[in-house]
């Protein structure tokens, strides 16, 4: 009798089953510093927030990248921001959270622009061209941020808000509307050019707002030199207003050089582990680009040795 030939899923479960158990004899897990905040030290919803959106646990991990869920799916933009509870935290006036990372933040002139540290909230572009998106102005509700070393002495970061400029983009290749993710995710790592002053982003359209993020992901840019400071490990965002009710989603450290994450690093969260694994199985077999680290049109061995080769836990 004449076997039939593997089904593309039954070859890719079989692979999985194969795959997973080796490899985790064979790699001694390793806690790679993560860029994102990994501890909530302190909340307080203050007054008038949005109700429900009141889980500072939304603001640790990376920012949003696809929002609204099963019944309003869409892809993050500067035109549509994360908005479900579990993607952002609300404070109402008076209201803070102080966030900590697992590192110390440094001042490293390595990093691009001089930015050390990013901050997302859920501003917005309005549009003044919808659906083709052409900026008519951005949305902003505050948040003053102040950053510290040990938890205890807090330094204010002048003259930036939380929630502002410039606005997530989750995607570089999903249109303003998009409701499916892209296939490219952005860096969550990497800052916008500052001198691309936000107030600059008026009457661009998308393709000029992809240009000018350059692969970034947006966020609230900081220069820890600016305030005199060689390190942080703590941020704090406070409502200071009295008619607004800032988001917080994510906080990062900026990854040095041109920002650019480890070809590994399939769902750019800075970091290489069992979640790029992951996807990098689920797309076994195919010509997904994300995953096709090698680029030759196929989704195999080779790239499961690249992605192995960036691992880091």
């Amino acid at each position: 009798m004449t076997s039939r030939p593997a089904t593309p899923t039954a070859t890719r479960r079989g692979l999985i089953q194969i795959l997973l158990p080796a490899f985790f004899l064979m790699v001694t897990p390793v806690l790679g510093d993560s860029p994102f905040a990994v501890e909530v030290v302190h909340f307080d919803p203050g007054v008038g927030g949005i109700p429900g959106y009141d889980h500072p646990e939304s603001a640790l991990g990376g920012p949003t990248r696809t929002t609204g869920g099963s019944l309003f799916p869409a892809a993050v933009t500067p035109f549509q921001p994360a908005w479900l509870a579990s993607e952002v935290v609300s404070l109402g006036v008076g209201g803070t959270i102080e966030l900590a990372f697992d590192h110390l933040v440094l001042d490293d002139p390595d990093n691009p622009f001089g930015v050390d540290l990013l901050i997302f909230g859920n501003a917005f572009c309005t549009d003044t061209n919808a659906p083709w998106g052409v900026v008519g102005g951005i949305y902003e509700e505050g948040g003053q941020i102040e950053v510290s070393l040990d938890g205890r002495n807090w330094v204010l970061i002048p003259d930036v808000v939380a929630d502002g400029a410039f606005p997530t983009l989750g995607w570089q290749d999903a249109d303003p509307y998009a409701e499916a993710p892209g296939r490219i995710p952005t860096d969550f790592t990497k800052p916008v050019n500052p001198t691309r002053h936000p107030n600059g982003l008026i009457g661009l359209d998308f393709d000029s707002i992809l240009e000018t993020y350059d692969g970034a992901g947006g966020g609230v840019g900081i220069d820890l030199a600016s305030v005199g400071l060689a390190a942080i490990r703590y941020v704090r965002i406070t409502n200071t207003g009295v008619d607004s009710t800032p988001e917080v989603d994510a906080i990062a450290d900026v990854a040095p050089g041109d920002g650019a994450r480890l070809p590994g690093d399939l769902n750019a969260d800075g970091l290489v582990n069992g979640i790029d694994l992951g996807l990098l199985l689920a797309a076994w077999g195919t010509d997904d680009a994300t995953a096709d680290l090698d680029g030759d049109l196929i989704v195999n061995g080779p790239d499961l040795g690249l992605l192995l080769a960036d691992w880091t836990g």
